[in-house]
């Protein structure tokens, strides 16, 4: 058997440990920020002054989506449990992608029981069909939510009043 050791200076550890900061500080500052983080930035901006907390009934849902500036009849048009799958297929990976766009993301709640309220907003602009709001709620909390419509061509997008009109 062989047995090594080593006993390093306290001068030498000092040295390791510093060029170690040196090389971390320098690479956080060197490393240019992504779209990722632009994005995630943008998302926050965005949601800042938006409360997604103590949703729990239908009129709160209409107070929730009336800090994006929608108005909705004032009865619920649909309200029903919904179970998030564990795996997503590829219509859920994209309804998840438009989560993702305002911050939210329907992955953490795979198997969990949520509700889904939906009504027919009246103030949608420059669109004259029937326009839906859904929002997804669990444990009080908004999880998910979009704005869409159910038209051979029709669309869907996040909670956000569109800025141009949608023909």
């Amino acid at each position: 058997m062989f047995i090594y050791s080593c006993k390093a200076s306290t001068l030498k550890f000092l040295g390791v440990s510093a060029l170690a900061i040196v090389t971390l500080v320098a690479l956080i500052f060197l490393i240019p920020t992504n779209s990722v983080a632009s994005t995630t930035k943008d998302i926050e901006t965005m949601n800042q002054n938006i409360s997604y907390d103590n949703v729990k009934s239908a009129k709160d849902v209409i107070k929730f989506l009336e800090q994006f500036g929608w108005k909705v009849e004032e009865n619920v048009y649909e309200e029903c449990e919904i179970t998030i799958p564990k795996d997503f297929d590829k219509v859920m990976l994209q309804y998840n992608e438009i989560q993702k766009q305002q911050g939210l993301d329907l992955s953490k709640y795979s198997k969990k029981s949520a509700n889904r309220f939906t009504y027919k907003v009246t103030n949608y602009p420059n669109y004259s069909g029937t326009v839906y709001a859904n929002v997804i709620t669990y444990g009080g909390r908004v999880i998910a939510g979009d704005i869409c419509t159910a038209d051979a061509k029709g669309f869907i997008h996040t909670l956000q009043m569109p800025e141009s009109p949608t023909n």
